[in-house]
């Protein structure tokens, strides 16, 4: 048996353990108001360093963790340092400088460090483009070594390949992985293997769902944790409780020919996946401490029957819909609360609309854009219930050019502008019917179309598309669109 886990490099300094202990559980711990005692906490992360268990994640909303882990840095220095992950997850609003600035000071500021290991940015809603403007103010003191490593949580690959196209230096992606939700076997590893970027994997037992206990047992129906909640509508979206059997059934044969649990299997599975550099596994301080286990997926590894086994029993299951990190942002909301609308209805907008000029009856919107006060035009026009949008480019701030050599992604960055465009006019992407898309070269053509799939293809617009000699600047392509707004969309007041 490995006494300790395995080391995986993610930059340059940077070296974790495959297995991440997962703090959020210190946010249930002290749901009560009851803060734990940072000293007693790191004492109990302290067994897990000695352990070789040497990284630690968490986030700025799980209770005291970076307190607790802030203990912990100040017990160490040099070869024996743990390596401390946290997240900044803002609301959306704009991103300025000092806003940034401040958001990640905090992180120092808790963790009690001049410079956090792995900083991870979570962004509730694309429509709103001030995430790449945080992106880029972290990069800035990532440059002034605030921050050793870039990262981001719940990320589709469409949003991970712009980010990474407009110069962001990021080395993780932190999503849900798992035998029940496989999303991350598609676009996201193909991009990671592409670009050089590792996934870090979370929710790999399915809140407690992928282990022995389960085998055989009847579905439930009271369930009152919020983990198993959560992961339960995984198991309900991809089939039902039969196909979750036959998952288990199948992992449970694996286990027993190597002597180890379902859910080591479970875990070694996730860990296999040419994409993913850890597995983050939850920890309850005090509590429920799995290090002997833990160790165990290192002690075997899985072989070609093996896989070919389990991929038999995930072809009695259906993929869970969307790319990673819809479940946050668009049904089916796979949370532990279930539908996130109210949620997400209450974020800022990017945009708002305002009385059209001379045009009592209509409304319209301004994106902000430098060309939008030249040439005198909105980026959308709502005259009754039929919406135009104009032709609308990568234009991150005034004028510049969003990814100037990827096509694929300055279309990801257009149409969500669009969509913030049509949200402030009170309408939805289901309102679209027609799209006219420009393009300055035929190379682009597939990954242009790829994109502009990604969010229609359930709606399927009028589409048109040309090529055109050329666009100003580093545009190569250009989208405008128009919508009809259907009754279950509410205009604006």
């Amino acid at each position: 048996m490995t006494a300790h886990p395995p080391r995986q490099t993610l930059a340059d300094g940077l070296e974790i353990s495959r297995i991440l202990t997962g703090l959020w559980q210190v946010a249930d711990i002290e749901k009560d108001g009851t803060t734990m005692d940072p000293e007693i906490g790191a004492d109990h992360l302290e067994a897990y360093l000695n352990g070789g268990f040497s990284t630690f994640d968490m986030a700025d909303h799980y209770g005291s963790a970076e307190i607790i882990s802030g203990r912990l840095l100040a017990r160490h220095t040099g070869e024996k340092c743990p390596q401390i992950f946290t997240k900044w997850c803002p609301e959306p609003g704009p991103m300025t400088a000092d806003v940034v600035r401040a958001g990640v000071q905090e992180r120092l500021d808790r963790l009690g460090t001049d410079c956090v290991d792995l900083l991870q940015f979570h962004w509730w809603s694309f429509a709103h483009p001030a995430w790449l403007d945080a992106l880029h103010e972290m990069t800035r003191l990532k440059e002034e070594g605030l921050i050793k490593a870039l990262g981001v949580t719940n990320f589709d690959a469409a949003h991970l390949r712009l980010a990474l196209a407009d110069g962001i230096p990021l080395v993780t992606n932190q999503v849900s992985f798992s035998m029940i939700d496989r999303r991350a076997l598609g676009p996201l590893s193909d991009l990671c293997a592409d670009q050089d970027v590792r996934l870090l994997a979370y929710g790999t037992l399915c809140g407690g769902f992928l282990s022995d206990r389960w085998l055989g047992k009847s579905e439930p129906t009271d369930i009152a944790d919020w983990s198993k909640m959560k992961y339960k509508r995984f198991i309900d979206a991809a089939g039902g409780w039969d196909g979750f059997q036959v998952i288990l059934r199948a992992a449970n044969t694996i286990a027993h020919k190597y002597g180890v649990s379902i859910a080591n299997v479970a875990t070694r599975w996730v860990l296999e996946q040419p994409a993913v550099a850890g597995a983050i596994v939850g920890a309850r301080l005090g509590e429920n401490e799995h290090m002997a286990d833990n160790a165990r997926l290192f002690a075997f590894s899985l072989d070609e029957a093996d896989h070919a086994q389990m991929d038999e029993a995930f072809s009695q299951t259906v993929q869970v819909p969307g790319d990673c990190g819809d479940e946050y942002r668009r049904p089916p909301f796979l949370t532990a609360s279930g539908d996130l609308s109210h949620h997400l209805m209450k974020l800022p907008r990017a945009h708002d609309a305002a009385p059209a000029p001379h045009r009592p009856d209509a409304k319209h919107v301004l994106t902000g854009s430098d060309w939008e006060e030249i040439a005198g035009y909105c980026r959308a026009h709502r005259i009754g219930d039929r919406i135009l949008v104009s032709g609308t480019t990568a234009v991150a701030g005034t004028s510049r050019a969003v990814a100037p050599n990827d096509a694929a992604a300055q279309t990801t960055f257009i149409l969500d502008k669009i969509l913030a465009a049509l949200a402030a006019l009170g309408a939805s992407t289901t309102d679209v019917v027609r799209t006219r898309i420009y393009i300055t070269d035929e190379n682009d053509v597939f990954d242009i179309s790829r994109a502009h799939g990604r969010v229609f293809s359930d709606i399927k617009p009028a589409n048109t598309l040309v090529v055109v000699a050329g666009l100003i600047g580093d545009h190569k392509v250009e989208i405008e669109a128009e919508a009809l707004v259907c009754d279950h969309s509410q205009e604006t007041s």
